[in-house]
């Protein structure tokens, strides 16, 4: 019995853009759907439970970043692959930071746009088939990973999807160096052409909610000329 095929939500407010993304779609077997503004994805998103959005950034009555945020708010972990005429840093690294899982800048071409959609889709298909681990302890430190959830000395703490993933695969490979390479691969699946600030910056972000002394990190060490290591406590 074949796979059922995969479906794509399109939310961009240009035609043209809409119609070459859903004619290249279609032709290698994807079932597609639109939305040409934020408040009209979200309906979408809520009632049709697309298996991947390919979200332009800039969309009338609510932009992508404000589309993304309240997925992510409402724990809705569908992937996203954020889509924009800007390539500027920033706006990379915020999309990233607030739960998209790709980022895309205009003009791209049809080839680049489904082996995007393919990776993004393989990881998420490999994230579900994964054994189930019920919590990662270290220290006073506990993580649900089902529930995507992170608890120190039992108080919850809030992280965005990124952030948690990594914090998971940290703590799935403790006392092991980890490049900075090899964490773009493992939890963003994809190469950023050695964009590995994306890295430094989640790993800042988690510091500041694990570690007691941020310029002294307990848990994750920076390992010089490498990358990081999350170290094992009482060993």
């Amino acid at each position: 019995m074949k796979n059922e095929p995969k479906t794509i939500l399109i939310v961009d407010d240009e035609q043209p853009i809409r119609t070459l993304l859903e004619y290249n779609l279609k032709q290698s077997n994807y079932e597609t759907m639109t939305a040409v503004d934020g408040e009209e994805a979200l309906e979408v998103i809520r009632e049709q439970s697309p298996d991947l959005v390919l979200l332009d950034l800039m969309l009338p009555k609510l932009d992508g970043i404000d589309v993304c945020k309240t997925l992510r708010h409402e724990e809705n972990n569908v992937p996203i692959i954020m889509l924009t005429a800007r390539g500027e840093e920033p706006d990379k690294i915020l999309g990233l930071e607030i739960g998209a899982d790709d980022y895309m800048t205009k003009p791209f071409s049809p080839r680049e746009v489904l082996a995007r959609v393919r990776a993004v889709l393989r990881r998420s298909d490999q994230q579900q088939q994964e054994p189930k681990v019920d919590v990662l302890e270290e220290g006073p430190l506990r993580v649900y990973p089902d529930q995507y959830e992170v608890y120190k000395d039992d108080i919850l703490i809030e992280f965005t999807p990124k952030e948690f993933e990594l914090l998971v695969y940290f703590m799935q490979n403790k006392n092991i160096v980890l490049t900075r390479d090899q964490l773009l691969s493992a939890v963003w699946n994809y190469d950023f052409a050695g964009d590995t600030r994306i890295v430094d910056v989640h790993v800042s972000h988690l510091r500041e909610k694990i570690e007691e002394n941020t310029k002294k990190p307990t848990y994750i060490k920076t390992v010089r000329g490498i990358g990081y290591k999350f170290e094992e406590q009482n060993r």
